[in-house]
Order: structure tokens, then sequence, then C-alpha cells
């Protein structure tokens, strides 16, 4: 009788050391979410007394309940620990895929097919903030790469008018003969929407500030095949 009681004993020591030691876990409202978009993180862990989340992205945080938004579209793995002290912890992860509607676009010269690189992208989503140059998307510019092309993330299933500058100088003739030359159609949602913006060599003017520059105009576009996203 009296080894039973020391047996029971032993295992109810056992049982209440293992129910202290930490335990990790983590909910979101949704494991695809799209770029830019906040994702709050509620903390279910228990018998933890701190944490180290490790978000997939390069990004890291203690806080207990944090919220983080991915800026490229992919699948990340969210590992979350948590520590009792310095020497147990518990872990646990989960994926989350990132989407974007996104826009690639592709500059080149019309005549000869050669890229413009360091071209200044600006999106708008109507005309007349085209013709303003109001109201940029994002508020900022995008610059083309040596292969005259700009992958532009988080972006809306809508029209966008599409201002393209030579670098450091302005370009007022994109639409001279036809604003459907600067525009998109509606981006496909969750996609690559890839075009192509031919642009013509348009000879030195002189700027109000009395320098000579050049530009290029666009005169034709094409829309390629949508994609898939891609980091």
């Amino acid at each position: 009788m009296k080894n039973l009681i020391i047996l029971s004993a032993i295992i109810m020591l056992l049982a209440g050391s293992c129910e202290m030691k930490p335990r990790a876990g983590f909910h979101i409202d949704s494991p695809v979410v799209d770029v830019y978009e906040n994702i709050y993180f509620t903390n279910t862990s228990s018998h933890a007394d701190s944490y180290r989340w490790d978000f997939g992205d390069g990004t890291l945080s203690s806080t207990p309940n944090p919220t983080h938004y991915y800026e490229l579209p992919g699948r990340y793995l969210v590992t979350l620990e948590a520590y009792k002290g310095s020497q147990e912890f518990d872990q646990t992860s989960m994926y989350i895929d990132v989407t974007s509607t996104s826009l690639e676009i592709e500059v080149l010269e019309f005549y000869k097919n050669y890229p413009i690189p360091e071209a200044s992208i600006v999106l708008y989503t109507t005309q007349y903030d085209w013709d303003y140059q109001s109201n940029q998307v994002y508020d900022q510019e995008w610059l083309t790469d040596a292969n005259g092309i700009v992958l532009i993330h988080g972006l809306r299933p809508i029209i966008y008018y599409v201002d393209i500058w030579h670098p450091s100088h302005n370009n007022y003739w994109l639409a001279e003969d036809d604003m459907g030359w600067v525009k998109t159609d509606p981006l496909e949602k969750d996609v690559i929407n890839a075009y192509t913006f031919y642009v013509d060599y348009v000879q030195s003017i002189s700027r109000k500030d009395g320098r000579k520059v050049e530009q290029y105009k666009v005169i034709k576009i094409e829309r390629k095949a949508p994609g898939n996203n891609a980091r």
C-alpha cells in the first residue's frame, strides 16, 4: 500500500512537471494573404515567458502578439518559439501563402527593340491623374533594370495609366496620339500581368529651366500572357 502511494505521488509529480513545460501555439485569420496586407498573429502559447518569431522573410520579433506584412509574394514558413526561462522552449510553425496582383513592364525602343534601362515608371489610376501627375500609386516611382524591365507588386485588379520617363527627365508626350497606348487592361487578380511598352526616341527639347534633355515617347504597347506569381 505504501509503495502504491509513493508511485501515485511520483506520477502526479511528473504529470505536474509536464504540464508546466512551455507549449507554443498561434493562429491567424487566414493562411492566404495579399502583399502588404497586415497579418495579426494571436499567440496561444502556455507556460511561456518570452517568445521569438521568425516570419520567414528575414524578419524577427519578440512581441507576444505581433503584426506583420510581406512585401513580396511567395510561401513563407512562420515559426514561433516559446521559452520558459533560458532552458526550456517549444516551437511550432505554419506556412503562409502571400499572393499579389503584379504588373511587369518591359520598356523597349520601338524601331530597334533595344531595352531602355533606368526608365522611371509612375502609375496612375485615372487619366486625370496621369494628365496632372497627381495621386501616383504608392506615391513612388520604379526604375527599369538593365533589361528595361520592372516588376511592381501589390496592385489592385484595375486599369493603370503608365507614365514612362527617361532617367531624370519628364515625358509629357506619352499619350499624344492615343491614351490607349499608355494604359493597361484591368489587371488579372493574383498573377503577374506582363506588358511591353514600346517607346520612340524624341529629339532634345528645352525645359523651362533652360536645360536640353532627351525624351522617349511611348508609341505602342503589347500585352503578354499572364504568368504565375514569382518571388
